[in-house]
């Protein structure tokens, strides 16, 4: 039985449809599609408001038989939880794709977790059930494989080749690195020193991360996935090495300086606003942010 909840969030209206079981929460926001939040099964994503992508997705997907083979061996030794968003887009054509190929290898789904995560700013990339603590779930969708209880690798955003070959070189123990690895190693890194530390470290990694990083989007996320989840000491810290690492981009200390705006680190944003104008002259929202800091520091 479907329960009715009436929220406001920063005069934002929201309709809840809370179902009685522990699956399938659908989040109504006004003037936005629905989000599934949470755990949820297959039912859901077969049900008419998501159907029209899940099934043309999951019915126009055709694995390859040969990883197929080797999945159907090897997959049962495993558990998975994936991470998505319905409101993605990559999430989308991935998902039904990722069901298909369990299917097709005999997977008992009952070794699969699937989360929905928020895109709203303050709970970015985040379940209500916290289930992606401390679990580095900056792009989605995200698989993550288990082994014993012990993560062995993860697939994340696409693939690199096939969704079945990528599984496929996973279960065999072979060399695969999935897509973002920049945010691996800095998330590695951060965890083991420290945002303190690792602030004072961060130049080492610099001729590293050059090789791996393909766009400063990639620690700009990661450090915004920090943000707000309340990690603000780690988000400045990336924010902080991503300027390094993209030093001739306007929006990197763009996006540096509204972290520190928003921790009340006034002089530092203001001077990072102030670089990030000199890359982008004519951007008229930096001359405002700005202002506005001049206005209350009294420059």
């Amino acid at each position: 039985m479907k329960t009715l909840v009436l929220l406001t969030l920063s005069f934002t209206f929201v309709i809840c449809n809370i179902y009685a079981q522990s699956f399938n929460q659908e989040v109504l926001i006004e003037g936005k599609d629905p989000v599934l939040l949470g755990k949820i099964n297959k039912e859901i994503l077969t049900s008419k408001m998501y159907a029209d992508w899940f099934l043309k997705n999951y019915e126009g997907y055709q694995p390859e038989s040969n990883d197929i083979a080797i999945i159907y061996k090897k997959l049962p030794e495993y558990t998975i939880t994936t991470f998505f968003g319905s409101w993605c887009g990559d999430s989308k054509k991935q998902l039904p794709a990722f069901y298909k190929i369990l299917e097709e290898a005999k997977f008992p789904l009952e070794r699969l977790t699937v989360v929905g995560v928020s895109r709203e700013r303050d709970e970015y990339k985040q379940s209500p059930g916290g289930e992606e603590e401390g679990l580095n779930i900056h792009r989605v969708p995200t698989f993550i494989f288990y082994k014993n209880g012990i993560e062995v690798n993860r697939i994340v955003e696409e693939p690199i080749t096939t969704l079945e070959h990528d599984m496929y070189m996973i279960l065999q123990n072979e060399h695969y690195i999935p897509n973002y690895n920049s945010v691996a190693i800095v998330n590695d890194a951060v965890e083991k020193t420290g945002p303190v530390k690792f602030q004072k470290k961060a130049k080492k990694l610099l001729p590293v991360l050059k090789k791996e990083a393909k766009s400063l989007s990639e620690l700009n996320t990661y450090s915004n996935v920090l943000f707000y989840s309340n990690q603000k000491e780690e988000a400045l810290v990336v924010a902080k090495l991503n300027t390094l690492l993209f030093p001739n981009e306007a929006y990197t200390f763009e996006n540096l300086a509204n972290k520190l705006y928003q921790t009340n680190n006034l002089e530092e944003a203001l001077k990072n606003y102030e670089i990030s104008l000199t890359l982008d002259p004519t951007n008229e929202s930096l001359k405002k942010s700005i202002s506005t800091i001049k206005e209350q520091i009294g420059v």
